[in-house]
């Protein structure tokens, strides 16, 4: 629908989004923006890892102190479990005089010998929403490990990597790494405007089945001895009660994921927390208001951004902390307004 409504061919944008660049140009040069990070390949030093093809960067400040080592393990292969994420192998602790080691670590499939490696739109988002996680650890200061880095409650360590999603559409930067591999010409004009139509295509929807599963969590795990058996008697009539209170109407939208399949809940650690995702949004698009209202993506916003969040972990409230920087609560309007969805509300 997407291709034939707005004119986005998503695999037709392969080409200007060619692996190298978009990590050096895009993702390397945001964090040189932002938080004067500057980042040094160090060959000798993946010649000791697991398998070829890994890369190593010596990561410093701006102060020419180091700050870490990342490491950029990006193509699949045939042992490696799928999806992208986020990993340590050393967190940051003072303590201990320790320097955070951090992996992003993608499926993006290897090129033919020789050839460049493309990504889809969805796979530089990706590599952008990782290394945001990768920030969190390597910007972290604290005594402890336990306490720095991704090492916060579930429901805000989201938040810094969708924060540094949005990077990868700043025009500035767009205009640097996303050109076409073969000719070096950028994205055609309108191509961004037609993206982002396409974002919101559905976007209600999307909203309230997401919205109806987070419900539906809550549900079960606010049960207590006197209500649980009924509940457990008919899960479906008690997830449909749950909805229709909720004012949701479940065969218009079902929940996103129903009790039967719901592993997040009931075995994948999200049990009363599925809100998270959500959460985590209502604090990143606040949050990237305040970037846009201070002049975007500059040093002195990336440097108020580090100082009162990434580098906190959890060593103080993380509302504290988002206060710090923001100067008030997160607010709902923002998530609204990205979603399109500000209107319906009013």
């Amino acid at each position: 629908y997407a291709r034939e409504e707005f004119a986005v061919d998503a695999d037709a944008l392969r080409p200007y989004f060619e692996l190298d660049r978009v990590l050096t140009e895009g993702v390397f040069a945001a964090a040189t923006a932002l938080y004067g990070l500057t980042f040094a390949e160090r060959p000798e030093l993946a010649r000791h890892l697991y398998r070829p093809g890994i890369r190593v960067f010596e990561v410093t400040g701006e102060d020419g102190a180091g700050v870490g080592l990342f490491v950029a393990d990006l193509f699949a292969r045939p042992t490696k479990s799928g999806g992208a994420w986020m990993h340590t192998v050393r967190d940051m602790a003072d303590a201990l005089g320790e320097r955070p080691v951090v992996f992003t670590t993608m499926n993006v499939p290897a090129p033919a010998a020789g050839r460049p490696a493309l990504l889809t739109l969805d796979e530089a988002t990706t590599l952008f929403h990782e290394f945001g996680h990768a920030l969190h650890g390597l910007l972290a200061r604290g005594e402890y490990a336990s306490l720095t880095g991704t090492n916060v409650p579930r429901d805000v360590v989201e938040f810094p990597s969708q924060v540094n999603e949005v990077w990868l559409r700043e025009p500035s930067l767009l205009a640097a790494y996303a050109r076409h591999v073969e000719s070096g010409e950028p994205l055609p004009a309108g191509t961004l405007e037609r993206l982002e139509a396409a974002d919101l295509w559905g976007e209600g929807h999307r909203t309230v089945e997401y919205l109806g599963a987070a419900l539906v969590d809550w549900a079960w795990h606010s049960l207590t001895e006197e209500t649980v058996d009924a509940a457990t008697a008919d899960p479906a009539a008690f997830e449909r009660r749950v909805l229709t209170e909720a004012g949701i109407d479940p065969d218009l939208v079902p929940p996103r994921y129903g009790t039967g399949y719901f592993k997040h809940i009931f075995g994948g650690g999200y049990a009363a927390g599925y809100y998270s995702y959500v959460w985590a949004e209502v604090l990143d698009a606040d949050a990237v208001e305040w970037f846009r209202e201070h002049g975007g993506m500059t040093r002195e916003n990336g440097r108020r951004f580090a100082d009162e969040l990434l580098s906190r972990g959890d060593t103080r409230d993380l509302l504290e902390s988002y206060r710090a920087f923001r100067g008030r609560d997160a607010e709902l309007e923002p998530l609204l307004r990205r979603r399109g969805l500000a209107d319906a509300a009013a």
